[in-house]
């Protein structure tokens, strides 16, 4: 009986595998060519290359509002598109272009902030982009001097 099982198991085995057809043959050349494409578009990627990545405004009276533009280049090999940027809290608002910036091109994130706390502060601005690292940071500081009592 146990030799009848394993004949009919191997003969079932045989005949799934006997009937399929070569896969090979049912590969498209246009698919391949535009594969290869897709997978050499996708090792091109755009780069972030800032002037500076931190600035510090120095001493600033509490409540004085001040900005500052950092400039970058994209010196990659694709479009940069930034899809958001980041404060750290709520003083600090960056703008960010619109627009795709293209490889070669100039970009710039305009950082404003609004002079609230006291003494040495520190504020991170995060870009999510599609970049390398997907995010790059910029960071401003300042010595916020209180208000004087009247």
């Amino acid at each position: 009986m146990k030799q009848f099982f394993f004949a009919f198991v191997a003969l079932a085995g045989l005949s799934f595998t006997s009937c399929k057809e070569d896969a090979t043959k049912k590969v498209k050349e246009e698919n391949v060519a535009s594969a290869e494409l897709r997978d050499e578009a996708s090792t091109k990627l755009p780069i972030m290359t800032f002037e500076e990545t931190e600035y510090d405004f120095g001493n600033i009276k509490q409540g004085e509002e001040v900005e500052h533009v950092f400039k970058f280049k994209n010196t990659g090999d694709a479009p940069l598109i930034i899809t958001d940027a980041r404060s750290s809290c709520g003083c600090t608002v960056p703008e960010k272009p619109e627009e795709p910036v293209s490889p070669g091109e100039t970009g710039e994130i305009l950082v404003k902030y609004n002079g609230s706390g006291r003494n040495g502060i520190s504020k991170t601005v995060t870009i999510t982009a599609n970049t390398a690292n997907g995010t790059e940071q910029l960071k401003i500081k300042a010595f916020v001097e209180p208000k004087e009592a009247s």
